[in-house]
């Protein structure tokens, strides 16, 4: 009786390891907050072009990742922004 193949295990739910771009945000290191106006919008702390995109931009592509809010808001939102800013 020939032994059975181990189970590849490509459907089963994996855990996501914290991104840097939530350490960062818990940290305080990003200069972003959730701002409430009408609708949930970033509100940034200092003029977006003056940032170092080496810097910032890996960070928040990183957030894409995520799956909770407001992390995964932030991230995408901080992407459009950057890109669509710089």
């Amino acid at each position: 009786d020939p032994p059975k193949a181990p189970k590849a295990g490509a459907s089963t739910r994996r855990q996501i390891p914290v991104t840097e771009f939530r350490r960062f945000y818990d940290r305080g290191d990003l200069p972003i907050a959730v701002a409430h106006k009408n609708k949930m919008c970033i509100a940034w702390k200092v003029d977006i072009t003056s940032l170092d995109y080496h810097h910032y931009l890996p960070i928040f592509f990183d957030g894409l990742r995520e799956k909770e809010e407001p992390y995964r808001f932030l991230a995408l939102q901080g992407c459009i922004d950057l890109l669509s800013k710089g």
